[in-house]
């Protein structure tokens, strides 16, 4: 296998991207999600999208580590952004492909309410 070049995504600079690029969020939103203020998250954000775009031109592997973050807990509870219906799923199944109430691909995982 070809040994690749690397460029780094902390976890909060990949995770900046999935709440602006694929949910959609708007800044101010995706930053009180992720316990920041809008500018800092438009930091973090703009770093990680010219990260993913030396990978994309250059050929080069994105290695994910580091950063600032707290895992979820033990149950996986997902909100549907078109149909707000929220469903739990077992440990260990991946990541569902759609919501079970609407069939939309367009959800997220929040914190368990306990």
């Amino acid at each position: 296998m070809i040994d690749l070049s690397e460029v780094h995504l902390t976890v909060d600079e990949r995770e900046s991207i999935r709440l602006a690029d694929l949910l959609g969020m708007s800044h101010e939103e995706a930053g009180k999600r992720m316990g920041v203020s809008r500018a800092t998250f438009g930091r973090i954000v703009q770093h990680a999208r010219r990260a993913v775009a030396d990978a994309l031109i250059n050929g080069k592997a994105i290695k994910i580590e580091g950063g600032n973050y707290s895992l979820i807990g033990d149950k996986r509870i997902f909100i549907c952004i078109k149909c707000d219906n929220s469903w739990e799923e077992q440990l260990g199944t991946g990541r569902p492909q759609n919501c079970p109430a609407c069939n939309d691909e367009n959800f997220y995982r929040i914190r368990d309410k306990e």
